[in-house]
């Protein structure tokens, strides 16, 4: 008997704005852009995309290409999406140690 299996989606998992911080947050902590982009794409999605490219003052088509996995948002692209998420972006000090 086969194994019946269906698609992940983690959009179900991230209706919580302060889940949505989190996941981003990780995101960030890895410094891997495409990561980010994925992890800001998932969150855009989970809000909706045509409300969260309105709020940011973009195109859906262009909020949809800048964090595709081949997508390389613009700063002024990441600010107005987390700007419409509300979502504010922080920076803290790396220890060395």
């Amino acid at each position: 008997m086969a194994i019946e299996t269906t698609p992940f989606d983690a959009t179900r998992y991230l209706e919580d704005p302060e889940a949505q911080a989190v996941f981003l947050r990780d995101a960030l902590e890895t410094g891997d852009a495409g990561y980010i982009a994925h992890a800001l794409g998932v969150i855009v999605r989970a809000r909706g995309m045509s409300q969260v490219a309105r709020d940011a003052g973009l195109s859906r088509e262009a909020l949809y290409k800048a964090l595709s996995p081949t997508g390389n948002p613009t700063l002024s692209t990441l600010l107005g999406v987390t700007k419409a998420l509300n979502i504010r972006l922080g920076a803290s000090a790396i220890r060395s140690e």
